[in-house]
């Protein structure tokens, strides 16, 4: 190829600019408003269609390069022996790490190891050579004794350099009053002992980190990543005055704290989080003197995510976040088990959690880039605004007197629940989706196994303060509560509650929204009874009365529904039907429509959850 040849190539096919690509959108569009492709976050901050790259944008430090996460595996059996036993299997086949849950802790879900008596801790590592490499990750909980000073003191016992252990203490008293709403002290008294106990640990030779400020009780409860990273930064304030007061230099004391957020499967939003996390360290630390450098972040795959219904969409879910938190220079990474919302994971769900975290790293090779969206025009403007309406709400806890008082007077609950109700909102009208039970549900999916043991129960601790707690939620609940009630009527009579599909005319005519009534009732455990064509009154009639449904939805194109749908309407109604849905919105027709008797119109964007509630009372009572 000559060197005009090669100009020539270069001249056509040069790299493709910003009013390139807006050219062609604006071709798509054909008159119709850039803006409908400009999207919100529940934070509000605006997620753009296009963006330019980046300019001088570098990457952000966090682990060190071309290093793996840890591989986290929750030890959460309530029996420390076969605990025991489920930490040594997922050692011996790829975790690099365990996440031990106690019983009452803030993420233990309903399990955990029951107590941390010297004999249990003993029980629980027995056999585990925890200077052998391996990461441990302890959720000591507050008013359960002292899981961190018993098994420092096992260590001990057995010679063990302490310096040797890579052991995260996690004490994370704030966050957990935070999800119980109830404190056995005000924190200016519990902070001075609390500073003593972290300070005699790191006397003993321990490295740390020893405090956790954890932002996951915000995202269990339906708050926003705004929210999260404000309350993940008040917290590890809070726990650096603590330790400073307690007579822990500065510099010290910023290492003896890590952090963990959740990820979920918004890639772009869950990477600029974790992204943001850092640089609002940093500026924390730049505030007090200190010259910044990265800090620990651990990753948990989101709670809130999880459905128990075609839990296996959960393993997908699951990749999403690992793969967005992974890339996004998470330390460590727990991914919880895709049964885990159903009962204790069994030793199939604990593989794959596993296997999910090391096919990313060993056969994608994740780990082998720093910071891969550094320079991304739409993850670093994402990052920054994430940074900017974070620092302002941190700034707002702060104004209050710190997390703990700010917890008092409910203030971060009332915005954690206004957030929350956005969120199920969203759900309700299935604009937010889940897979498999908000959307594409199975009626008939098979029983997924779990172990054998039931969540633990706990008498109540003391409390001499009480607030709203954060609770945590799943979304996917509300839907999950109408198929449950469907799977007992099943059980206790032997049939569903049934909605009659109306098809009229073609199939060309009735398909694509016989297919949209079928999910959306389904997804309620009502099931959708389909008819073919039907075309004839008589055959409206006889079809209705051999479903067995109470209710029925009348489903066909516009011109189908302008023509015909008032006389099937009429004919429902004098063949029985209790109340009678028409798929789509009426339009111009909707009076007449109703005067045909037509109840409602069901249509994406509707309020799902409310039809499919009053569904269930009429098909209940019949």
């Amino acid at each position: 190829m000559t060197a005009s040849d090669e100009l020539s190539l270069a001249a056509d096919f040069a790299p493709a600019t910003f009013e390139d690509w807006r050219k062609l959108v604006d071709g798509v569009l054909k008159g119709a408003p850039f803006e409908k492709l400009v999207s919100k976050t529940y934070d509000g901050l605006t997620i753009e269609p296009i963006y330019r790259p980046a300019a001088g944008a570098a990457p952000i430090a966090g682990r060190p390069a071309a290093a793996p996460w840890q591989v986290m595996q929750r030890i959460d059996h309530p029996d420390p022996a076969a605990a025991n036993a489920l930490a040594i299997h997922d050692l011996e086949n790829g975790a690099t790490g365990l996440e031990i849950e106690f019983a009452g802790g803030s993420g233990a879900r309903g399990f955990g190891i029951t107590d941390a008596t010297p004999e249990t801790m003993k029980r629980l590592f027995n056999g585990i050579f925890v200077d052998a490499g391996i990461s441990i990750s302890l959720h000591p909980v507050v008013g359960r004794g002292n899981a961190g000073e018993t098994l420092a003191a096992l260590i001990e016992a057995q010679r063990i350099d302490p310096a040797k252990v890579d052991l995260r203490f996690n004490y994370q008293a704030l966050s957990t009053m935070a999800v119980r709403g109830r404190a056995p002290a005000a924190w200016n008294e519990m902070a001075k002992p609390f500073a003593g106990v972290v300070g005699g640990l790191m006397k003993r030779g321990f490295r740390g980190p020893f405090v956790l400020a954890d932002g996951r009780a915000v995202h269990d409860a339906g708050g926003s990543d705004v929210q999260e990273l404000a309350f993940a930064l008040a917290l590890a304030v809070a726990y650096l005055r603590m330790l400073e007061d307690g007579g822990v230099t500065l510099d010290a004391a910023r290492s003896a704290i890590s952090f963990r957020l959740a990820a979920d499967a918004d890639q772009f939003l869950t990477m600029a989080k974790f992204r943001a996390l850092r640089l609002l360290w940093a500026r924390v630390e730049a505030a007090c003197g200190l010259t910044p450098k990265p800090v620990f972040v651990a990753a948990e795959t989101a709670w809130r995510m999880l459905t128990q219904r075609d839990p296996y969409v959960n393993m997908l879910r699951a990749t999403m976040a690992t793969f967005a938190a992974g890339l996004a220079g998470a330390d460590a990474i727990t991914v919880l088990p895709h049964t885990l919302a159903l009962g204790l994971p069994d030793a199939f769900a604990r593989r794959v959690a596993r296997n999910t975290q090391l096919v990313l790293l060993e056969e994608s090779n994740l780990a082998k880039v720093s910071d891969p969206a550094a320079g991304s025009g739409g993850i670093e403007s994402l990052t920054q605004a994430l940074c900017e309406a974070a620092w302002a709400a941190f700034q707002e806890i702060e104004k209050a007197g710190g997390v703990f008082t700010a917890l008092e007077q409910n203030l971060i609950q009332r915005k954690v629940a206004a957030m929350r109700k956005a969120r199920e909102a969203a759900i309700a009208r299935r604009k937010d989706v889940l897979t498999g039970s908000t959307a594409f549900p199975n009626l008939n999916e098979a029983q997924v196994a779990t172990l054998d043991v039931k969540a633990a129960t706990l008498a109540p601790d003391d409390a001499k303060i009480t607030f709203e707690p954060l609770t945590a939620m799943r979304l996917a609940a509300p839907f999950e509560h109408l198929r449950d009630r469907s799977d007992e009527m099943l059980k206790a009579k032997g049939t569903r509650p049934k909605v009659f599909l109306a098809n009229l005319g073609t199939a060309a005519d009735f398909t694509a929204r016989a297919t949209f009534a079928k999910s959306f009732f389904e997804t309620g455990g009502i099931e959708a009874v389909a008819s073919d064509g039907l075309t004839e009154l008589a055959a409206i009639s006889v079809a209705f009365k051999a479903s067995g449904a109470a209710l029925a939805c009348i489903c066909s194109s516009d011109k189908v529904y302008g023509e015909r749908a008032g006389d099937a309407a009429k004919a429902l109604q004098a063949a029985g039907a209790r109340h009678i849905y028409l798929a789509g919105r009426a339009g111009e027709q909707e009076a007449a429509l109703r005067a045909a008797g037509v109840n409602e119109f069901i249509f994406a964007g509707g309020d799902a959850l409310a039809a499919l509630q009053q569904a269930h009372l009429l098909a209940e009572t019949t």
